[in-house]
């Protein structure tokens, strides 16, 4: 008997030839895999496919118009922004994410922005590639000011899974710890509306998906309301952060740092605000937060569990339209 096709359209997103792959090949479909997939490749790939996986590759309302094989839709992600959820539930398409399998790695990321932020690491590195060390008539350098975060008060904007990791982290490190309110959304006993959280933090850190709601959340007006020595992380989405108003700060001393993880394009173009080599205090990483070995191969597990509940008639993690 002939097995339905499965496509896989970009591997390349997850596995650096270090997953074990056969968490799903072995579930009952004709497998095709495929590093990477360009848009005018689409089509022809998932062409009689009855399941797609997809991380970035777009499948838009006309692509599934032509696809009446199609059943099942894993997208190797959380967010499901490159699926049109409305047209998939018009013609009856299950569509599934993952959740929650970067939380250690993101958490870990976003206290390696705090503290290479805090003790300066950057440009204590460079200092002793340059030879300032060697050349010191002290035994120590200590041109550029350490602080410690001990005591200080961290600002979480977005307390779900990742945000509750990052408190987790945050009260080993003896933090105090506020939670904003959640943006667009009813007032919760214990969280602080943003414009009465960001004056009180030392350091502010984004775990909150990016909707409407928290699109341009944190701009100029917000980062004015921020201690002139305050930080900000985000490994959220670039959209939550006006990027030109950052830089802005940044360059102005109005803000004491930033660590930065996303950008409003990816990949970005060098013209992009935050790329520019003027801006002080800033450490920008490629989108790499949650991309551990672990957390890499718990999201492809993910991907598996979700079609075996799918082919046994379960509908977990199951994403509808809104």
């Amino acid at each position: 008997m002939t097995q339905a096709k499965a496509v896989f359209l970009d591997t390349a997103t997850l596995d650096m030839g270090d997953l074990d792959l056969s968490t799903i090949t072995t579930t009952p479909f004709d497998w095709r895999l495929h590093p990477t997939t360009a848009a005018e490749q689409t089509l022809e790939r998932v062409r009689d496919a009855t399941l797609v996986v997809s991380n970035k590759v777009v499948l838009d309302r006309p692509l599934l118009e032509q696809l009446p094989e199609l059943k099942l839709i894993c997208v190797s992600a959380t967010g499901t922004n490159n699926v049109d959820l409305q047209a998939a539930a018009e013609r009856g398409i299950a569509v599934t994410n993952v959740t929650g399998y970067g939380t250690a790695t993101v958490a870990q990321h976003t206290f390696c922005l705090i503290l290479a932020l805090t003790t300066r690491l950057l440009e204590y590195q460079a200092a002793v590639r340059r030879g300032d060390w060697q050349r010191s008539d002290m035994f120590c350098l200590m041109d550029y000011p350490i602080r410690e975060i001990a005591g200080k008060t961290l600002g979480i904007v977005g307390y779900g899974t990742l945000g509750k990791g990052v408190a987790r982290i945050a009260e080993a490190f003896d933090m105090q710890v506020l939670l904003a309110q959640r943006p667009g959304g009813k007032p919760q006993a214990g969280r602080l509306p943003l414009n009465e959280l960001l004056p009180q933090v030392d350091i502010l850190t984004l775990h909150c998906p990016l909707t409407p709601e928290t699109q341009n959340l944190i701009g100029a007006t917000e980062l004015a309301l921020m201690r002139p020595d305050a930080l900000l992380i985000n490994t959220a989405r670039g959209g939550i952060v006006d990027e030109r108003a950052l830089a802005n700060a940044l360059r102005k001393g109005t803000l004491g740092g930033a660590g930065v993880d996303v950008l409003t394009r990816e990949p970005p173009t060098d013209d992009q605000p935050l790329l520019q080599a003027d801006i002080p205090n800033l450490i920008v990483t490629p989108h790499n937060a949650w991309a551990s070995r672990e957390a890499r191969q718990r999201l492809l597990d993910g991907v598996a569990e979700n079609i075996r509940d799918y082919l046994a008639g379960g509908s977990a993690n199951r994403v509808e339209s809104r």
